[in-house]
């Protein structure tokens, strides 16, 4: 019989490259989604319909589903969005982590299965002062309703593992970018915007904090850590990160480069994008990942930029077409 994952947020961007890389390895893969009517993913995948705001089914799509792997990726994750609606993305983000956890140790007592969870844990958790270089051992100071709620979900996975003795581990995930990045997200805001203005089809981009670092890396390279935490014999928390920052000025002037245009011709700064607290450098150390997990990331910065406005440029064609 084929391993069983359970993947929550399925059909978000890193959703969509674990699910494919769980399938290319032979698993039979099940995932969470809020709508079950239009499947974008592949034809192999069994979607169910659930919110993790109103868990009263979950015990029984576990009963179900019988998963050997669960990978918790959903969240509200749009960190602008929390300061509107802290409430909502903690329930979602925060309490939907727990959910999980508790209906996961149901499950495992009722039918004494062992079932290993991952948490998609974010480095907002952290105390962006104690870095530049941020470690799993780095204090948790969470400066976002966003962040409360990662380190919400973040602690109680340590909580479910050292209280119950379960394989729960929490992946830190820092920025991971791809040409799937919901567009909301500034990487895609800005390579989508570059397309479209290369073609004629939009004449500015309006943007924020310029100067803000991140290490940006690529979502197909993180989930392979996903995977790797829940192979191993104990259960741990890793940093899944790159190595180098760049700014969202560097982000920028590398897209539009590549489309041969001069970024500063195009750029208008609105001081409304700024957020409350900006971090100003956030890089992981991936020490423990590379050592106990033989894991680096593999996409550089500039090739990930690639394939972002490729991807853009290529839908910018179609729309300009039609």
């Amino acid at each position: 019989m084929p391993p069983v994952a359970l993947i929550t947020g399925i059909d978000g961007q890193d959703g969509h490259y674990l699910s494919q890389l769980l399938l290319e390895k032979g698993y039979q893969v099940h995932g969470f989604v809020l709508q079950t009517g239009q499947n974008t993913l592949s034809e192999k995948l069994t979607l169910h319909q659930f919110d993790l705001c109103h868990p009263d089914t979950l015990g029984e799509l576990l009963d179900k589903i019988r998963p050997q792997e669960v990978y918790h990726l959903a969240a509200q994750s749009h960190v602008s969005l929390s300061y509107e609606r802290p409430v909502e993305t903690m329930k979602i983000t925060g309490m939907g982590a727990l959910h999980m956890l508790e209906a996961v140790r149901q499950f495992e007592i009722k039918e004494k299965q062992p079932v290993k969870f991952f948490q998609a844990s974010s480095s907002a958790i952290f105390d962006d002062q104690a870095g530049p270089l941020l470690s799993e051992e780095s204090p948790i100071h969470p400066r976002s309703p966003y962040a409360c709620a990662k380190a919400y979900a973040h602690l109680q996975v340590q909580n479910y593992r050292e209280a119950h003795g379960m394989f729960a581990c929490n992946g830190i995930l820092f920025n991971h970018e791809s040409p799937l990045r919901d567009e909301s997200f500034v990487t895609r805001k800005i390579t989508r915007a570059a397309s479209h203005i290369k073609l004629g089809l939009q004449e500015k981009l309006t943007l924020g904090n310029l100067d803000a670092e991140r290490s940006w890396g690529y979502a197909g390279d993180f989930v392979k850590v996903m995977w790797l935490m829940l192979q191993q014999d104990e259960p741990d928390d890793y940093i899944i990160s790159t190595t180098e920052t760049h700014s969202v000025r560097e982000f920028v002037e590398t897209v539009f480069s590549y489309l041969e245009l001069d970024y500063h011709n195009y750029i208008e700064i609105d001081p409304n994008l700024l957020r409350p607290h900006d971090a100003p450098v956030l890089c992981g150390d991936i020490t423990r990942a590379k050592t106990k997990l033989s894991w680096q990331p593999e996409v550089s910065f500039a090739e990930l930029a690639r394939l972002m406005v490729e991807r853009d440029l290529e839908l910018a064609k179609t729309e300009s077409a039609n």
